[in-house]
């Protein structure tokens, strides 16, 4: 009998050790604590690589082709409060040049301190872009990070009193044509139309959305759209990257 429950013992223990290989990531960046990989993860079905055609919003009004890169490390004390003053003071900060005015292509690389990183032009298929899937996917660190994201809307005649209506998880800041439109401060979940712009004007043509995004512990991500006066998604402009290269 004893020789019987120890070999049963031997037999568990066996399992419990390759059970725990089986799950145990390869390697571990030991900076973050995210697990790396030679070979990125994939990031479907959260994301698909944008096409040259342009893109209509969704059904909804939602904007769901960006430009978005590789998160910058900028991480948080265990104290820290995202408040109006702390959000515009490290979205104001200049990572890396032409930040405010740039629009980058799929591809491009910027350095952040002495780091690389590239801009990755995609498709949502959900009406929230998931930024914390993004940087899983990637193998980059998910948490204490800045996301800067971008996208060029092109509008069939000039629109009025538009408003820009965002939901981010963490604190963001965005901008249209250059100009401040939206601040989301505090450590907040993501909530559709969570904050809405006072009233903006769409250009003719082409129009530049650009956004920051900070996360601290958890998950992260974001949604946009547009709405009219009453409160309608705005539907019929295109998002086309390809107009930004002009």
């Amino acid at each position: 009998m004893n020789m019987s429950r120890n070999v049963t013992t031997m037999i568990l223990g066996v399992l419990a050790v390759l059970s725990f290989q089986v799950f145990l990531p390869a390697s571990v960046n030991a900076r973050t604590g995210d697990a790396t990989s030679d070979t990125a993860r994939s990031i479907a079905p959260y994301f698909t690589p944008a096409t040259s055609s342009p893109k209509a919003p969704d059904a909804d009004g939602f904007l769901q082709r960006w430009l978005i890169l590789e998160p910058i490390n900028k991480p948080n004390r265990t104290n820290t409060v995202f408040t109006d003053s702390y959000v515009r003071n490290t979205f104001n900060t200049e990572y890396f040049p032409n930040q405010f005015i740039a629009v980058p292509r799929d591809g491009d690389k910027v350095t952040v301190t002495g780091e690389q990183l590239v801009w990755h032009a995609l498709d949502s298929p959900n009406f929230n872009v998931k930024l914390f899937r993004f940087a899983y996917g990637l193998y980059k660190p998910t948490y204490g990070v800045v996301f800067w994201a971008v996208t060029v809307v092109n509008s069939p005649r000039e629109l009025k009193s538009v408003r820009m209506a965002v939901g981010s998880n963490s604190a963001s800041m965005w901008w249209l044509n250059g100009k401040e439109a939206v601040i989301l401060s505090g450590d907040r979940r993501m909530v559709t139309d969570d904050c809405v712009s006072k009233r903006l004007t769409l250009n003719e043509g082409r129009n530049i959305v650009r956004g920051a995004v900070i996360n601290g512990p958890g998950l992260s991500d974001f949604c946009v759209r547009f709405i009219d006066e009453n409160g309608d998604p705005i539907k019929d402009i295109m998002i086309n990257l390809e107009s930004a290269e002009k």
